[in-house]
């Protein structure tokens, strides 16, 4: 898998407007929860979807980007957590071990 880091409030203006031609995942991910790197862990190893771009978070360096996405997307801050976005709108939003592959796929692709 492929992460393009996210650490800056331009980089989510752009996903947003990148949303807008192919669906863009947010994975915010806390160093300091075991959660977060059995989570990171297992995405990384499931098949990699074709049509989404993956970001990864680290919200503890950069939690004034993780909270502009919850106050941008009117999702509650968690982590770990994962938001599917489509035309600058959240369309799917899990967290903890509820995150998998293969809900994000099936959530893509009734997209």
């Amino acid at each position: 898998m492929k992460w393009n880091k996210l650490e800056t409030e331009t980089q989510w203006q752009q996903i947003l407007e990148n949303s807008k031609q192919r669906l863009q995942l947010v994975y915010k991910h806390s160093t300091r929860c075991s959660i977060s790197s059995v989570v990171k862990s297992r995405l990384e190893r499931a098949n990699v979807p074709a049509g989404i771009d993956f970001y990864f978070l680290d919200l503890i360096s950069f939690r004034s980007v993780s909270n502009k996405i919850a106050e941008d997307m009117r999702v509650i801050h968690e982590s770990p957590q994962v938001l599917l976005i489509k035309d600058g709108e959240c369309i799917y939003n899990e967290s903890h071990t509820g995150i998998n592959m293969d809900d994000i796929v099936a959530e893509g692709m009734r997209a």
